[in-house]
Parts: structure tokens; C-alpha cells; sequence
């Protein structure tokens, strides 16, 4: 199991990244970068009547927690997206302070304009999950983020921790798209042996 003896209980502001490149990149998509086959088989998650189906993705990294032991992949993008990534991935994990720290997923997500990710948790409520932090790229002042009925505005280019074991949603109300790099990070010394040996073989 991915253990995490320091998850935030609802919202944890990490600070300022810089997401120039990243916007820049951004601009470069089109609709068929989103939502590909290749992102559909990776991310069970988007089953039929799932909370995030109203969401499109593109999945850099994921691990598999439905097997055992859980398996963890890059997909085609990772690599085209790495140089522009790591310094942000790493720029907002800092104030962990964690010697070797590991971004098990990696994806992006649009919400389309009017559109809501109904409420829900990610795994089980322990705390044994790893850090889920979200930053946004694009937002717009009708995007809203929930955690046990709170609701928060994430800034663009600010990276926040939020407790996913938590009831938490989502809601665009506005009229752009919202988008938001997501990923999940985990203290590399805290894992066990299989977790090391399976995410280490990537770096």
C-alpha cells in the first residue's frame, strides 16, 4: 500500500509555480489530444456514470491501484511533456522537503464551461493515499472547488494539496474552460520495496 503520514485534512496551499512553458504548450493542443483510446484504457476511473466523466483528460503517468502489487506506467505524452514538467512538478512539492519524492500520475484535466464533477472520494478514507495536488492552468471566477461542502477558488498557477479521501467536487460556472494540472506524489523513502523497485525503473 502507498502510505502518506503527512496529508493535508482539507486544503494546502503550496505557493506560486511558474506555468509560462506549460501555457505555451497548452496552446499547441487540439480536441484530439484529449481524451484519446490510449487515455480511456488508462484511466479506470472514467468508467460509465463516474464522477469524472464530465471531464477530459490526458494521462502522462498512472498507476494501476486495482492490481496487486499496483502497477505504474508513463504513457506516449510523458516523455514530450517531462522537460516542460519536472521543474513544476518539483517547484511546487518543495515545501515537503522530502529527499526523494516520486509523481506516481501525472494528467490534465479540462471542465468544460457549465459543466460539474459531482461530489465523491478517491480510494478509502485512512490517509493512506499519497498527496493529490492540483494546478490550475486555466480558471475562470466561476470555477469552484469543494471539500466537505467548502467551497474554495484555486488561483491560477498555484499549487494546492487537497484531501481526496474527502467528499470533495468540482463546478465550472463559467464560460471558458477550466483546466488543471493533477498529479499524486509520494515520499520515495516512506514505500516499500515492490513500490520502489516498479516506480524507480522510470527515473
Amino acid at each position: 500500500m502507498e502510505t502518506n503520514n503527512n496529508k493535508t485534512a482539507s486544503i494546502r496551499e503550496l505557493g506560486k509555480v511558474n506555468i509560462k512553458q506549460l501555457l505555451e504548450k497548452l496552446k499547441l493542443l487540439t480536441n484530439k489530444d484529449w481524451d484519446t483510446e490510449e487515455d480511456f484504457n488508462a484511466n479506470y476511473n472514467k468508467r460509465p456514470k463516474s464522477a469524472l466523466n464530465s471531464t477530459q483528460h490526458i494521462i502522462l503517468r498512472f498507476s494501476n491501484k486495482q492490481t496487486i502489487p499496483f502497477q505504474y506506467t508513463s504513457y506516449t505524452k510523458w516523455e514530450e511533456f517531462r522537460p516542460i514538467l519536472l521543474p513544476i512538478l518539483e517547484e511546487a512539492t518543495k515545501p515537503y522537503a522530502y529527499e526523494k519524492g516520486v509523481y506516481t500520475r501525472v494528467m490534465l484535466a479540462k471542465l468544460s464551461p457549465k459543466s460539474f464533477i459531482s461530489p465523491h472520494t478517491d480510494g478509502d478514507k485512512t490517509g493512506s493515499i499519497p498527496h493529490k495536488i492540483h494546478i490550475p492552468l486555466q480558471t475562470n471566477e466561476g470555477a469552484f472547488f469543494y471539500v466537505d461542502g467548502i467551497k474554495y477558488h484555486l488561483k491560477a498557477g498555484e499549487a494546492y494539496e487537497v484531501n481526496n479521501a474527502a467528499v470533495h467536487s468540482a463546478a465550472n460556472g463559467g464560460n471558458t474552460d477550466r483546466i488543471h494540472l493533477i498529479f499524486e506524489y509520494l515520499n520515495f523513502n516512506e514505500q516499500s520495496a515492490i513500490i520502489q523497485e516498479q516506480i524507480n525503473q522510470q527515473y
